[in-house]
């Protein structure tokens, strides 16, 4: 806990926040009444989540105070790995599950985000070692505590609902007797019960995941890279192999395996016919791998204390060693043999043993430096809308209007308003907290040309992508944007960082030169940064769509 606490807190204030951090941070601060009218229309499925940080920010509204949840559930994951590595394989294993847990850098990577995925990750682990304590104590009370457990976590987000069909694999695996079952069907059973509200509701809202597609192996490989503490090179070898040997452990594999490939397997194999997978939606399924690469490194271990041969001779570093009588010492190493077998160094082979296991995972740790490291810049999330904010303050004037292309932009605006305070936002007809939307409710076209036609100059936010004339959008406010901006506006300054690209829009006056088809501007447009013509054509792809599940 004290290594994922000291990751988790390392950087954590990366100086920005992304389009999903940025709709927790806005939706979080608004009324109770708010959020609930809000759910009613789209991210019902993120509710329970805004409501408790909708609490958290209550007290300081701040990015840093945004990601704390985040850290303390993870921080409580690794603990509770470790907990469940204890009670399955043994104080030793249960030490290298949570420290596996916490120095793999999709663990890092979600335990500094302002969303719920880490704190399903806690519940996940915690309704594991519950199922665990009442497979063991088989007491009818102790289903409460599991049953509440899942219910809350799914509540968090409902895609952790697969878990239950890994709990009821490890049932199997186990092979309990009928009273557990019965228990563990109760408890179930209830949390359907109290599920089904929610699920119908967020049904209607799945056009928020419209932009994910069927996974293909290619997915499955990058999940199983993300699974491990180092996606490449020897690192992921060996835990693989770890793993491998992990799987002879029956009872520690009898919760891992199931923990680790149910809840992916389901979710990919529903997402061939409705697509609902995405890696950050399993994350609480990683503590089955840190569990199994755990139990293999465990009986390794084991299996290097213990050294058996059927003879009088064994090599030992190239040198053969003859034995007589009951034991002998070589190398300041006691050996003693007897019967079938011999023990070498008893607990000075262990103490060894255990140290190579802790200068592993310190290596471990060190060979992803770079990657933990780059997590830590905000560059490296999807966007940035810091830097949109801060080119705004730099750039705009007192009462220049601005178009966000698309509006999903505006959350940049919602998110840091200092840079957009005095700009007039031209398309907006009603903001979002009162339309009970995400980023507000836009002029009908016909209103926004009218609008557009009363200005001579406006600020554009937009994605690169989106401002190809040749891939229109399908929402006819945003066709009507392109349409205005590029057959009435030329454009006469442009400023790209990260990603963020602000445009000022001048009307064209009569004799200028007809819009370049391929850029969407004029030839020769003066430019304060770079040239549009003069940037590579964006990347083709579906458009990134925030808020998501």
């Amino acid at each position: 806990m004290a290594v994922m606490l000291a990751i988790g807190l390392w950087g954590l204030d990366r100086g920005g926040m992304w389009g999903d951090e940025s709709v927790t941070f806005q939706v979080a601060q608004r009324t109770v009444p708010q959020i609930w009218r809000l759910l009613h229309e789209v991210d019902a499925v993120h509710g329970l989540y805004y409501l408790l940080m909708h609490a958290v920010l209550t007290v300081h509204p701040d990015e840093v105070v945004l990601r704390l949840p985040s850290v303390c559930a993870a921080t409580a994951t690794a603990g509770l790995v470790a907990a469940l590595g204890v009670r399955l394989a043994g104080p030793r294993a249960g030490l290298g599950a949570g420290v596996l847990y916490a120095i793999t850098p999709m663990t890092g990577h979600y335990a500094q985000e302002g969303r719920s995925y880490a704190l399903v990750a806690a519940g996940v682990a915690g309704a594991t070692l519950l199922l665990v304590r009442a497979v063991e104590g088989a007491a009818t009370r102790a289903w409460w505590g599991y049953g509440t457990v899942v219910a809350l976590t799914c509540a968090l987000h409902e895609l952790a609902v697969p878990v239950l069909g890994a709990h009821a694999l490890t049932l199997a695996l186990l092979r309990v007797p009928g009273r557990v079952w019965s228990g563990w069907g109760r408890a179930a059973g209830a949390v359907a019960l109290l599920l089904l509200p929610l699920v119908w509701v967020s049904q209607g809202q799945a056009g928020q995941v419209s932009w994910l597609v069927p996974p293909g192996w290619d997915r499955v490989e990058r999940l199983a890279r993300n699974f491990t503490p180092g996606p490449a090179g020897p690192v992921f070898s060996g835990a693989l192999l770890l793993m491998a040997l992990g799987l002879r452990e029956r009872r520690t594999a009898a919760v891992a395996v199931p923990l680790l490939l149910v809840p992916p397997g389901i979710l990919m194999t529903v997402s061939q016919v409705r697509p609902l997978y995405h890696d950050r939606y399993v994350l609480y399924a990683l503590a089955g791998a840190s569990l199994l690469v755990a139990a293999g490194a465990g009986r390794m271990g084991r299996a290097l204390v213990r050294v058996r041969f059927g003879g009088r001779r064994v090599r030992v570093g190239g040198v053969r060693v003859r034995f007589g009588g009951r034991g002998m010492w070589v190398g300041g190493v006691r050996v003693r043999f007897g019967g079938r077998g011999m023990r070498v160094g008893g607990r000075r082979v262990r103490a060894v043993v255990g140290v190579t296991g802790l200068l592993a995972l310190a290596g471990t740790f060190l060979t992803q430096l770079p990657v933990h490291r780059q997590d830590r810049s905000a560059a490296h999330r999807p966007d940035n809308l810091a830097v949109v904010s801060a080119l705004a303050v730099r750039q705009m004037r007192p009462g220049d209007p601005v178009l966000f292309v698309p509006s999903v932009g505006r959350l940049a605006a919602l998110a840091y308003p200092k840079g957009f305070r005095r700009a007039r936002d031209i398309a907006l007809r009603e903001s979002a907290p009162r339309s009970g939307t995400l980023w507000g409710r836009e002029a009908a076209p016909a209103e926004l040309r009218r609008r557009l036609a009363s200005v001579d100059r406006v600020w554009v936010v937009a994605e690169a992508r989106v401002l190809n004339p040749l891939r229109p959008p399908s929402d006819p406010v945003e066709r009507t944007k392109l349409a205005v901006l590029r057959e009435e506006f030329t454009v006469r300054e442009e400023h790209a960082r990260d990603g963020a690209v602000l445009r000022l829009h001048v009307r064209r006056q009569p004799g200028d030169e007809p819009p370049d088809v391929q850029a969407g501007t004029p030839p020769g447009a003066a430019t304060t940064a770079r040239s549009p013509a003069s940037r590579p054509a964006a990347p083709r792809g579906p458009r990134r769509r925030p808020a998501r599940w």
